[in-house]
């Protein structure tokens, strides 16, 4: 498989959310070529602020291989993480990173702020796979939400 194979996987998660009525975000975590797990954010379903993607993802990713060092491991995310993921992959280790979609509102990676320079990050960072799709999912998710808006504001009246 390809970056952009895992990254279509990473999309169908973000898919999943959309359709649960969270942000679409997905996430894949790759080693030796296979996928040893996948998530997406269920923030609103769980009624909890650390359901993003990729802390779920690596959550299952760490049960799965048996311990918290992912190293060899690989990150598919279809938006850039925000500082409390980045946090989650810095400690676990994943060698790589690869990011559909920058978020200049709470990205990590040189969005909102960047994390990479201070010398703790040693993952390589990848952006733009599958960068329209991601974005145009996200952009899709918003505007839903402001056309809901707009209705509850017009039946209101």
């Amino acid at each position: 498989m390809t970056h952009v194979d895992f990254m279509q996987v990473a999309l169908e998660e973000a898919r999943l959310a959309f359709e649960e009525g969270e942000v679409p975000v997905g996430a894949v975590i790759v080693r030796d070529g296979r996928i040893i797990a996948r998530a997406h954010n269920t923030r609103e379903r769980d009624k909890n602020a650390l359901c993003h993607a990729e802390v779920t993802v690596i959550d299952a990713a760490c049960r799965i291989l048996g311990g918290w060092r992912l190293v060899g491991c690989s990150l598919y995310v279809t938006l850039e993480p925000c500082p409390m993921c980045a946090g989650a992959i810095l400690n676990a280790q994943l060698k790589d990173v690869y990011v559909g979609a920058s978020d200049e509102k709470m990205g990590a990676f040189g969005g909102l702020l960047d994390v990479r320079g201070k010398g703790l990050f040693r993952s390589s960072v990848t952006f733009g796979i599958l960068e329209e799709e991601s974005r145009a999912l996200m952009q899709r998710f918003f505007q839903k939400l402001r056309d809901k808006r707009e209705e509850k504001k017009e039946d209101s009246l």
